[in-house]
């Protein structure tokens, strides 16, 4: 009896001309004959129509993130996010209009990228900025999205209110290490000076009370709370 063993599989991906019928997706195998020794390679076809959108584009980077965004917002319209902390909860609606932030945040929330890391930056009357934390769990789910940025959208006339959910622009100096798609931050006044350069996505509908709160507590002189404020959760509302 013949038998063939697969040592290895690697999937090109053909993620170009989307709009059009699925592609065939090219499939490289090595494969052992036990009856004859040799390993030899071969190439077979995958229809791509049966792979997830997560499949064809993970890890994102900052080729194909745009392209994974526009076709992810067509498919998940979602507009409506509720923050868990332990001051409260925090809800906000994304503005439509600045779609590739406003997917990538559901995207990021419905893959729980941001349950457990904390609202590590706290600047009162100013900020709160959150979506970072250094444990390895959410290190882990971080490295599997991918390594990438969202370019600055300010076309749109959103104003850095009191209330408004921004996101570090990704033409900053050093924004891989300053900030990512990751990062959020809410304004507790009026911020002006930041429009033009940070991406207003979205509005607190309710909870401003509970960014207040955030907002008092005791930071020291990098502006971490002395006492850990977790998000608990952040999740899509319908």
């Amino acid at each position: 009896m013949r038998l063939i063993l697969i040592f290895s599989i690697l999937l090109l991906f053909n993620c170009e001309d989307k709009q059009t019928k699925p592609k065939l997706v090219k499939e490289k195998v090595t494969v052992i004959d036990t009856i004859i020794p040799k390993a030899t390679e071969k190439v077979i076809e995958i229809d791509s129509s049966k792979l997830t959108l997560e499949e064809r584009y993970l890890p994102l980077n900052d080729d194909n993130a745009m392209d994974f965004f526009r076709e992810y917002g067509k498919i998940n319209k979602q507009n409506k996010v509720r923050i868990y902390t332990k001051f409260g909860n925090i809800d906000i609606q994304l503005f439509d209009n600045v779609s590739f932030h406003r997917a990538n945040f559901i995207f990021l929330t419905k893959n729980k990228i941001f349950d457990g890391t904390q609202f590590h930056r706290v600047v009162k009357d100013f900020v709160i900025q959150g979506g970072n934390s250094d444990e390895a769990k959410v290190l882990k789910k971080r490295r599997k999205i991918g390594r990438y940025l969202l370019p600055p959208d300010v076309r749109h006339g959103h104003k850095h209110r009191r209330g408004v959910i921004s996101i570090p622009s990704g033409e900053i100096k050093n924004a891989y290490k300053l900030a990512s798609p990751f990062e959020f931050f809410i304004t507790q006044s009026n911020q002006f000076h930041l429009d033009g350069e940070y991406t207003a996505f979205g509005r607190i509908t309710r909870g401003l009370d509970v960014v207040d709160k955030i907002s008092n507590q005791d930071v020291d002189g990098g502006n971490w709370p002395r006492h850990n404020v977790y998000i608990t959760k952040i999740e899509v509302l319908d």
